[in-house]
């Protein structure tokens, strides 16, 4: 019988965080039953894990409408789930974006937590009907925009088109077309919006909006938080090696917090970090 645990990541509160389905031993189970159980389970992804004979894991992620090619925060709970079971240490995860290396450790307080290395990251340029018409569907204008912190889209395992807003009230103010977002989305194969504000150069504020997975916004995106870091280190907005604090979920009463470390070299993966805990 295929068991499913449900943790929050992100977040040492199951009121806060990212709520993720995990199923640690998914060995024969197949496509169609993957996302019958995650459309059941209703979170934005659930994660399906099948053991090698190695000690890797195949990883894959359904949310309840699509699957995904590389989920953050399901990641970081299925890695603090692994180790709840089998002790802390390291993973090597292979996910349909390639292998991600997962690294698990107690804390003094006997909280677990999780880092993931991304898939080396890249940016593309938005254009700018793409802008134009993704702009209109979140209601937003080319004013409210920070122009130190230019659209583009950004991978690490899935793409995000980096959003900046220039004050932290035109990100808190989200109601957007759920449809037609959803149907742009479809057509570039984005898998979330990065909405952001940058509070400082160090500390981000974000939302994920995720039509494409059924649902509004995720409350922590791991995903779209390595993509930042790797399209801040492309574009010269940070200095590497440097970490950053992404809080998310803050607006929709979910605060989550991510720590994102960005390594000098061009070419490396984006380290995110965070905790989980079960859900009661």
């Amino acid at each position: 019988m295929m068991e499913i645990l449900r943790y929050v990541a992100f977040s040492s509160d199951p009121r806060g965080g990212n709520p993720a389905g995990v199923v640690l031993d998914a060995t024969g189970i197949d496509e169609k039953t993957m996302a019958a159980v995650a459309a059941e389970v209703g979170y934005s992804e659930t994660a399906f894990v099948v053991p090698r004979p190695d000690g890797a894991l195949d990883i894959r992620y359904f949310s309840p409408q699509t699957e995904v090619p590389f989920c953050g925060h399901a990641t970081i709970a299925t890695a603090v789930a692994h180790a709840s079971r089998h002790g802390v240490g390291r993973l090597l995860l292979h996910t349909q974006a390639g292998t991600v290396p997962v690294t698990t450790s107690t804390a003094p307080d006997g909280s677990v937590t999780a880092t993931l290395v991304s898939v080396e990251p890249r940016t593309m340029d938005l254009a700018d009907a793409d802008l134009a018409e993704l702009l209109a569907t979140l209601g937003w204008s080319a004013a409210d925009l920070d122009p130190a912190l230019p659209p583009q889209v950004a991978y690490a395992g899935a793409w995000h088109p980096v959003i900046a807003a220039a004050d932290r009230a035109r990100l808190a103010d989200l109601d957007y077309d759920m449809p037609a977002l959803n149907a742009l989305m479809a057509r570039r194969n984005w898998t979330t919006i990065a909405l952001v504000h940058r509070e400082s150069d160090t500390v981000f504020h974000a939302r994920n909006a995720f039509p494409p997975g059924g649902v509004v916004e995720d409350p922590a995106t791991g995903a779209a938080a390595a993509a930042l870091g790797g399209y801040l280190r492309r574009n010269g907005l940070v200095t590497p090696p440097t970490v950053l604090t992404v809080h998310q979920g803050v607006d929709m009463g979910r605060p989550s917090l991510l720590t994102v470390a960005i390594p000098a070299d061009p070419a490396a993966g984006i380290e995110v970090t965070g905790t989980a805990v079960p859900l009661p």
